[in-house]
């Protein structure tokens, strides 16, 4: 009598996809707990900031810090600005100094980058390496020359020696609208000669329109490069009613050491410097979008 052997089928082990193990959950805490952790390290000087103008001198020199205000004090704000002359200040900031500036840097750097990416002419590329080599100049080596120039031209004392450089571009901004324009499709421009349109119709009306969140990423860094000057005004600024807010806020704390321990000088300085830092972070949150895409899409094409 033979016996039949019946072989059972061998029931492999499922594993899901998506089940989670320690050697997959461990490398994404980690990311996640160092990038949490930088995160922190960066907020917290804005925090303190902040919270320090909202505090009496007690609380600002008390050991251990206090991290809350407790009470906190919202005067301090309007107590601060009215301190000085600080609406002058930002008139002077705004539209003296950072609004030419970055329109007349966004038109400059613009034609100059549209003319090494689009247009070809002999020694273009030369040219180009030339202007991205004055980038490793430091400004502490020109400072004295270009003083000396502007002393002769008699625009010490004007906003003139920060504002008339921006006609002729910037280097930085030029290397950056360049990469994004030459990766806008060379058809376009030829289409448009076809039509008849100049070279000039095809800056305007088709590469600017198409550049825009490349636009806004020079316009976000100059406005910033101007609005946070401290330098610049210190060398060419020298009557008080043209001071930008940047040398308003040092006159502030000069006047403070001056009096000697004057109430309230830290959360005063503290709470002007948090006023002047808000247009930049309101700014950077309202363009946020626009501004990443910028900084994603320049340096596609070399």
């Amino acid at each position: 009598m033979s016996t039949a052997t019946q072989t059972m089928p061998s029931v492999e082990r499922v594993v899901t996809p998506g089940k989670y193990t320690f050697g997959r959950i461990m490398p994404e805490a980690l990311k996640y707990f160092i990038v949490i952790t930088l995160a922190i390290s960066y907020a917290f000087p804005l925090y303190w900031m902040i919270s320090s103008a909202l505090k009496d001198d007690p609380q600002v020199y008390r050991i251990p810090p206090v991290l809350v205000p407790n009470p906190a004090h919202w005067e301090n704000f309007i107590n601060a600005w009215k301190s000085d002359n600080f609406t002058l200040y930002t008139f002077n900031s705004v539209f003296r100094y950072a609004v030419p500036y970055t329109l007349f840097t966004l038109l400059s750097s613009s034609v100059v980058a549209y003319g090494f990416s689009r247009i070809r002419w002999p020694g273009r590329d030369k040219l180009f390496y030339l202007c991205i080599g004055t980038m490793l100049i430091p400004y502490t080596v020109t400072m004295v020359p270009l003083f000396i120039i502007f002393k002769h031209l008699r625009w010490v004392g004007t906003y003139l020696p920060m504002i008339v450089p921006a006609l002729f571009g910037n280097a930085f901004f030029i290397f950056m609208l360049r990469q994004f324009f030459m990766t806008l499709p060379e058809e376009l421009s030829e289409a448009a000669r076809i039509d008849g349109a100049s070279e000039l119709g095809i800056f305007f009306r088709i590469i600017l329109p198409l550049a825009k969140p490349a636009l806004a990423v020079v316009a976000l860094f100059a406005f910033m490069g101007t609005w946070n000057d401290y330098l610049g005004p210190l060398i060419y600024i020298n009557k008080y009613t043209m001071y930008p807010l940047a040398l308003g806020i040092q006159k502030l704390r000069a006047m403070m050491s001056q009096v000697g321990n004057a109430p309230l000088a830290y959360p005063y300085l503290m709470a002007v410097s948090t006023i002047a830092a808000a247009p930049i972070i309101i700014i950077f949150f309202f363009a946020q979008r626009t501004f990443i895409e910028g900084i994603a899409l320049t340096g596609l094409k070399g």
